[in-house]
């Protein structure tokens, strides 16, 4: 006959599994604290985290908000020593998280931001033509404004049909020849009233500023007008170039002037060298005011 265990065996032996539980609880609980720490980082600090963070998408923020929800439900499961529930409750926060990062890919960023970039400068466009079809009309414009609010018109049409079909990045150009034109032609027709000419800067470094600016515009203007205008080796037409060269040139002297603090002549070399960069423009068979 087999030997039963005696009350002293059976007790020791209680007393070994009971001890082997806590600890294996005890190493359970380790494991769960190290999990909340590890996924409140994914949530508030990690690469994922600061994707979603710069991408604008809505849909993905929601996920890492509702990922913080979830974690703050895991430590107070924690912390009343239920864990089972924390540790499903950690599992869901972070697939709630990566689910958020996948929304907020790379290429979707970059998408949204190129969307919101056009959006942004067809707003400014608009609010340009805007000014310029009133100004045409307060002014009482010839033909050259007119023609000038048209262009605008189509240019900003052809824009918004490019981006309808996602091509945001093809759309920004035609935008900005747009948004440069009517800051072109506003600047046009603004310069023929001399007494706000006159009024308006305080001083000749004022003015001086604004004739930099100015040229700037105009700078700016056949970059984007004429971009696709180059030969094979990236070069302007000839005539072009002989007109952006002297425009230059003008640029450098006004900027001596101003340096040597007469801005009076500073101003009537960037005047005569904003004219270079319009007889530049229209040479190139596309004709802005000025």
């Amino acid at each position: 006959m087999k030997r039963r265990p005696n009350l002293m065996s059976r007790l020791f032996a209680a007393i070994v599994l009971s001890s082997f539980a806590v600890f294996a609880a005890a190493q359970d609980r380790e494991q769960i604290e190290r999990r909340v720490q590890s996924v409140g980082t994914l949530i508030e600090s990690s690469s994922a985290a600061k994707q979603i963070e710069s991408s604008g998408v809505a849909a993905a923020r929601e996920r890492r908000d509702n990922a913080r929800l979830i974690h703050r439900e895991a430590a107070a499961a924690l912390r009343a020593d239920d864990l089972g529930s924390a540790a499903k409750l950690l599992d869901q926060a972070a697939r709630e998280m990566m689910n958020g990062a996948r929304l907020a890919k790379p290429e979707q960023v970059a998408g949204e931001k190129h969307k919101r970039d056009f959006e942004t400068r067809l707003e400014s466009a608009r609010a340009l033509l805007a000014a310029q079809q009133r100004i045409t009309l307060e002014k009482s414009a010839g033909r050259e404004a007119q023609d000038a609010t048209r262009s605008i018109e189509r240019q900003i049409g052809e824009a918004q049909a490019i981006a309808a079909q996602g091509r945001y990045e093809e759309a920004r150009p035609v935008l900005d020849r747009a948004y440069l034109t009517a800051r072109v032609s506003i600047e046009a027709m603004r310069r023929g009233d001399t007494l706000v000419r006159s009024l308006n800067f305080a001083s000749k470094r004022e003015e001086y500023d604004y004739e930099i600016d100015r040229n700037d515009t105009h700078a700016m203007l056949i970059k984007v007008l004429l971009a696709d205008r180059k030969d094979a080796s990236g070069a302007m037409p000839a005539g072009m170039q002989a007109f952006t060269e002297k425009a230059a040139a003008l640029r450098v002297e006004a900027e001596a002037q101003a340096r040597r603090g007469d801005h009076a002549a500073g101003i009537k070399l960037l005047e005569d060298s904003t004219r270079e960069l319009v007889r530049a423009i229209r040479s190139g068979g596309i004709y802005i005011p000025g």
